[in-house]
């Protein structure tokens, strides 16, 4: 190993980790959200850029090959992922249409810090992409890197990931003025129900291997 194969390594996982995360995501949609509202940013930020290491890690560790030798455990994570976005969807699609949610007090109304992480590791964990995604799209590029050079390909995902998690969430607030408009909000609603609908019916319809 030398130093230039290792920066090329890391730089090589910090730009395959970025085109896997920054996308229209039930994830990223959240975040974005929580930013906007301004509301447990970093938390949000930590849970899903810490989750995404854990994530990387295993793939990087080889991990991924389990995965694809156990289709079934895929399916039981699809099924629980859509169902999960469905019902995020209806509580997205009920704020929009909701009189509440056309003030801009009430669509920041603090959310409990406990939910508020729940609903981050569950939009993490019970998303099937992020397995296939991260752990063994990923994992399967890292892996065609010898040792130690796979682990700084996985260091610089990891450091893409941190980067686009703070980012979002804490450059949303640059939305701030756009969002102080009611109905910006229930623009924002529809649009994150849309997505989760979309979403969740994509992991419906798709085949196991998917």
């Amino acid at each position: 190993m030398t130093d230039s194969s290792a920066a090329l390594a890391a730089l090589s996982g910090f730009g395959f980790g970025l085109s896997l995360i920054v996308a229209i995501g039930a994830q990223n949609a959240f975040v974005l959200r929580q930013g906007v509202r301004g509301q447990h940013i970093f938390t949000v930020v930590a849970v899903c850029a810490l989750s995404d290491m854990v994530l990387i890690a295993a793939g990087v560790g080889g991990f991924g090959v389990v995965i694809q030798s156990m289709p079934a455990v895929v399916v039981v994570v699809r099924y629980a992922g859509a169902a999960f976005l469905l019902g995020y969807a209806v509580l997205a699609a009920r704020r929009a249409c909701a009189a509440t949610a056309l003030t801009a007090e009430s669509a920041g109304a603090t959310v409990a810090l406990g939910a508020t992480v729940a609903t981050s590791l569950a939009l993490t964990w019970l998303n099937p992409h992020v397995y296939l995604d991260t752990v063994v799209l990923l994992g399967s590029f890292a892996n065609t890197y010898a040792n130690p050079d796979r682990w700084f390909l996985g260091a610089g995902a990891m450091v893409g990931s941190i980067l686009w998690f703070a980012g979002l969430g804490y450059g949303a607030r640059l939305l701030g003025p756009l969002f102080a408009r009611p109905f910006a909000w229930r623009i924002m609603d529809s649009a994150i129900a849309v997505v989760m609908t979309l979403l969740a019916v994509g992991l419906l319809v798709a085949g196991p291997s998917s």
